[in-house]
């Protein structure tokens, strides 16, 4: 058995005609505006690309930036640190080479100085207690006065031994001529032998 519809009255029938032509008039826009969501999308996404790598850049030159800064401070601070540091040790070097210099200059003097004191005491004992004048006088009269007696009688020794030595020399030729006349005593008693030269043979042979 079949169940009866109510009736429909025209104010719902000219809603629902109503609701159908905006639904198909929505369903004629749906395709532009879905083009236009996406493309709006697209272009979104590609400005939000651009921009993130423009971010990027900036930020990556701002920190380039701040780093170089940052080295530059830190470099002039090192300049800083190490010209201090150098002229530190400059300083303390010169003062070691002017004491030093001062230490040497200071001990030539004083050697100095000490040069000439033991070079006046030297000469000051010498003169007065090695090397007296006047005892040194008296030493070289002495010398002198003993170099003469000396002389004087190495003079009288010579003068001796050449007469000893003249004596010596008579003495050998005599003793050499009496070998001779020894020698030759046969020849007197010989009648070969001339007189005359056999006088001149004792002649010579005899001593003055």
């Amino acid at each position: 058995m079949m169940q009866a519809t109510p009736p429909v009255s025209i104010a719902t029938h000219y809603n629902y005609k109503r609701k159908m032509a905006t639904l198909a008039k929505l369903k004629g826009h749906l395709v532009g505006l879905e083009q236009d969501y996406f493309g709006s999308n697209w272009i979104a996404e590609e400005n939000r690309m651009r921009e993130h790598c423009a971010a990027v850049k900036i930020q990556s030159c701002f920190r380039g930036f701040k780093v170089r800064a940052h080295i530059r401070y830190l470099q002039k601070m090192a300049i800083i640190i190490q010209k201090t540091w150098r002229a530190f040790q400059t300083r303390m070097y010169y003062r070691f080479m002017v004491q030093r210099a001062y230490f040497i200059m200071k001990m030539n003097f004083y050697n100095e100085m000490a040069v000439r004191i033991q070079k006046r005491w030297r000469g000051h004992y010498v003169r007065k207690c090695i090397h007296n004048y006047y005892e040194m006088k008296n030493y070289f009269r002495g010398l002198s006065m003993k170099n003469q007696i000396v002389r004087k009688e190495l003079e009288e020794y010579e003068q001796t031994k050449k007469k000893e030595q003249e004596k010596k020399a008579i003495e050998k030729e005599e003793r050499r001529k009496r070998y001779q006349a020894r020698k030759m005593h046969y020849l007197l008693s010989t009648e070969q032998v001339c007189v005359p030269v056999l006088t001149a043979c004792i002649v010579a042979w005899v001593p003055a």
